[in-house]
């Protein structure tokens, strides 16, 4: 079964915790502070592997964790950083996240993207001494690294797509065009999944979709319309494929105008491909209608070129397989267009911003994320670390903005769900 769905879960490791020790050596009574940083947490990536075909791998599990950070160590030993974990999915994948508002694409052999970052890791006791405070016991805690929902779609990488009515004769044109194998047979919905094929040239090699047949309303969802419809998005070229004997005596021009349709009311630009017309089992047909069809339609379309084929006889293949070739453009010029990129802006200073709140009667809550990262990093009952982080609230204008709200000292505050009292009044230390 082809699987072009899947959701997983990602999550980074968190950066570890940096050490509080001090130099202890002969000689040495009164060495100062020598706690180690914690390391990095490990990201989470996903990797384009071209071995693979789907997503199927991913029914086997879904969850993805990447190793934590070492903690730091006496004598400045860091903490180690772990590699980064990688996921590898098929060229043509998709991956959004939705509640971060993230996107990414990944079509081609290794390319690579980072989904969750790893936590940063704490400071160790080194850095936090001065003048005044020679011996601190206290270090910093790692963070947390990113961590959520991805929802994987993989959108088929082919030159061409055949599409059609159900039934239309694709599957039969796409095995006789290619060295695939499609299921076939005289019902429509036989083919449930898409097929790739490749046509072959001295010049060049093309990939060539089978999509299956579309239905009325199938850019709303009708039938698979949307896991159909999904994979035509990234073909450079649509060989419409028309009936021009239906089992059901229904019209072609109808036929016509729903697959039409469908392709310009699902968007994503399927409307403005060049295609090419293909009129499908010309050998059951009188051969003088059939060229009569085929100049009509040649005057009633847009589409390039009008070919009339059948499967069962071999009638213009040749002529599709030349025509397909002459209209998808060339690798050269598709390395001459600009790539589009998809990636995350980091700014500086950005999530810095916070918000002062009254939160009840001598009570006060502080929401942001620079400060919220402040207490996550401090033990809330080591003294020495929460006298530190009073003065990164002082000087970061935290202690001016609750003052202003009504803070008076003794009154709670509660910042990343700690709560704790400040003493604006405390000297620096």
């Amino acid at each position: 079964m082809f699987h072009d769905r899947a959701r997983i879960w990602v999550q980074a490791g968190g950066g570890g915790d940096g050490a509080v020790s001090f130099r202890r050596e002969a000689h040495v009574p009164k060495g100062g502070p020598d706690g180690g940083d914690g390391g990095r947490g490990g990201d989470v990536a996903l990797v384009c592997d071209p071995s693979l075909r789907d997503l199927g791998s991913f029914r086997r599990g879904v969850h993805f964790r990447a190793g934590r950070g070492g903690h730091g160590e006496g004598a400045n030993r860091h903490g180690a950083t772990p590699a980064p974990l990688e996921v590898r999915v098929p060229p043509g994948t998709a991956a959004e996240d939705r509640e971060r508002g993230v996107r990414w694409d990944l079509l081609e052999p290794g390319a690579r993207a980072v989904v969750a970052r790893g936590g940063s890791g704490g400071r160790g006791n080194k850095h936090f001494a001065t003048p005044t405070r020679q011996t601190p016991r206290f270090a910093e805690r790692g963070l947390p690294g990113e961590d959520g929902w991805l929802e994987l779609r993989l959108r088929l990488l082919a030159d061409a797509g055949l599409v059609g009515l159900p039934n239309a004769g694709n599957s039969s044109l796409l095995g006789r065009l290619t060295r695939a194998h499609p299921e076939g047979a005289g019902y429509p919905f036989t083919t449930v999944e898409p097929v790739l094929g490749t046509l072959d040239s001295e010049e060049r090699q093309l990939v060539l979709a089978d999509i299956p047949g579309l239905i009325e309303g199938a850019s709303g969802g009708a039938g698979l319309g949307h896991e159909f419809l999904a994979h035509v998005e990234r073909c450079r070229l649509l060989v419409h494929v028309l009936d021009l004997a239906p089992m059901d005596g229904s019209d072609p021009i109808a036929g016509h105008a729903t697959v039409e349709d469908e392709l310009r009311l699902h968007g994503g630009g399927l409307a403005e491909l060049p295609r090419l017309l293909c009129l499908s089992k010309a050998d059951l047909v009188p051969a003088d209608e059939a060229r009569r069809a085929a100049a009509e339609w040649r005057s009633r379309t847009g589409a390039l070129e009008v070919v009339l084929t059948s499967a069962a006889t071999g009638l213009g293949l040749d002529a599709l397989r030349a025509a397909i070739f002459r209209h998808v453009p060339p690798d050269e010029e598709l390395a001459a267009e600009p790539a589009v990129a998809s990636h995350r802006v980091y700014r500086p200073g950005a999530g810095d911003a916070y918000r002062v709140e009254r939160a009840g009667p001598g009570a006060f809550r502080v929401e942001g994320g620079r400060v919220e990262r402040l207490l996550a990093r401090h033990d809330a009952g080591n003294e020495e670390a929460m006298r530190y982080v009073e003065d990164r609230l002082r000087a970061m204008g935290v202690i001016r903005a609750l003052e202003a709200a009504g803070f008076e000292p003794g009154d709670d505050v509660e910042i990343g769900g700690v709560v704790f009292e400040l003493d604006p009044g405390a000297p620096f230390r």
